[in-house]
């Protein structure tokens, strides 16, 4: 392998030997990727994330202190704030606006009070990777062009779940970056009177050439798919090239001055868990949340429960290195916890969808790329909104259909099984030699 200019130079990486088929066999192994233990079979090769690593990296990325773009106040915590100050005047901030607060719409309240302002719109089926927890190398079978939500769909839709309280949308995938119209979409979003926030979750491969645009038109929010900081090891997650892709996609939204630039890594038993204290460390000198997720063995994945490292097993990792890790204050309906190691400019958090479910608090609605909506990741239940708009509903009657939906969404989800791959949020069947598409392996929400 050639030398890594971030000095991950090291033997070529030779992955695991294939292995037999899957049989889908509860009791027993599926090895739809056996991977040997990182600190013993890994021990020399490309593979080690050692700390030398982290800070050629920091040296990579350089830093950034430039407030947000939008004009907009950007508080920098200081470094050594005591979580309880925060969090008082974080408390302090709820109560003001709960005072003041307008009605919220009856249409996006769920029968157990819970308001719906965030909106996730999927751009795209498409992916310009081929992950192994996501999908078979070969890719899956798309949905027909003509079935999918044009632009102007996607912008009805938006324009009247914001006139109903939405504050905040996400735009993800697939990869939403390879849609050619996606400037232009984050543009026509910013005109929405009461649309706070337009974020993009992203592989990043596309991110440092397209940033400076959505920047311009609007964009206020990047969440960075990054599970490695392995070159090689990239490559064999992802079945592609683009290690450094990704990371000048981070360097670009730190040198804008995102602040802070979220990470979402999902920690896989025998994979990546032992460069939890590598990904905390760049938080030192670097505006970033790495968000560690908890890996998620979604129906049709190949993966099982053993591969899942738990939140406080990460949390306790990490404290065995900096005993001083501080509990930052949380949103009400945030899925993450929060940390931040006195000192260090960032912070990390830990996404707990498998062992510390935030169904209470959601305020999350979803609207797949062929017009679905979803109240509930989990929930197999779904309306499509493109089929009534095209037939010419009012916007009356689509509104009373998004209202039926909500109010029916479950006070939380029954276990763990979709039917869709969250990230391509695609139909897929049970049967991998089924003419209709594959069984693509599950993925943790890393659009949260």
């Amino acid at each position: 392998m050639a030398s890594s200019p971030i000095g991950c130079a090291g033997p070529a990486f030779s992955p695991p030997s294939p292995p037999r088929p899957c049989r889908h066999d509860p009791g027993g192994e599926c090895p739809a990727l056996v991977l040997p233990k990182p600190a013993a079979a890994l021990q020399g090769s490309g593979f080690m994330a050692a700390r030398p690593l982290s800070r050629m990296l920091q040296r990579l990325l350089g830093s950034s202190s430039r407030s947000c773009s939008s004009g907009a106040p950007v508080r920098q915590p200081r470094p050594r704030e005591s979580a309880q100050a925060a969090s008082e005047e974080l408390s302090k901030q709820r109560q003001f606006l709960r005072g003041h607060a307008a009605p919220f719409s009856a249409i996006l309240t769920d029968s157990f009070g819970r308001q719906h302002s965030y909106l996730r719109i999927s751009l795209t089926e498409k992916c310009n990777l081929r992950c192994q927890y996501c999908m078979p190398e070969e890719g899956v079978q798309l949905t027909p062009k003509a079935n999918l939500l044009t632009t102007e769909e996607i912008l009805t839709l938006a324009r009247l779940f914001v006139k109903e309280g939405v504050d905040k949308i996400r735009l993800t995938g697939g990869e939403p970056l390879i849609r050619p119209d996606v400037v232009d979409i984050v543009a026509q979003l910013q005109q929405l009177e009461g649309l706070r926030t337009i974020g993009v979750t992203t592989n990043g491969i596309n991110l440092a050439r397209l940033l400076p645009q959505l920047q311009k038109v609007g964009l206020s929010a990047i969440n960075i798919s990054l599970d490695t900081l392995v070159p090689a090891k990239f490559e064999f997650i992802v079945r592609r090239k683009g290690f450094h892709k990704v990371m000048d996609g981070i360097h670009k939204a730190i040198e804008l001055g995102y602040n802070p630039v979220k990470v979402n890594c999902v920690v896989m038993r025998g994979l990546n868990e032992d460069e939890l204290l590598d990904f905390a460390a760049l938080t030192k000198s670097l505006p970033l949340d790495v968000r560690f997720i908890e890996y998620m063995p979604f129906d049709g994945n190949k993966w099982n429960f053993k591969k899942m490292v738990s939140y406080k097993e990460m949390l306790d990792t990490v404290r065995q290195q900096w005993p001083e890790l501080e509990k930052l204050p949380e949103e009400e309906s945030s899925t993450a916890k929060a940390f931040r190691i006195p000192g260090f400019q960032g912070q990390i958090s830990f996404i707990t969808s498998m062992s510390e479910h935030f169904c209470g608090t959601c305020n999350r609605l979803r609207i797949t790329a062929d017009g679905n909506l979803k109240v509930c990741l989990f929930g197999n239940s779904e309306v499509s909104l493109r089929d009534h708009l095209r037939a010419g509903a009012s916007e009356q009657e689509l509104l009373r259909i998004i209202g039926a939906a909500v109010g029916r969404k479950k006070r939380q989800h029954a276990g763990f099984q979709l039917n869709r791959c969250p990230v391509l949020l695609a139909p897929f069947p049970q049967d991998p030699s089924s003419e209709t598409g594959y069984a693509h392996m599950g993925h943790s929400p890393k659009d949260s």
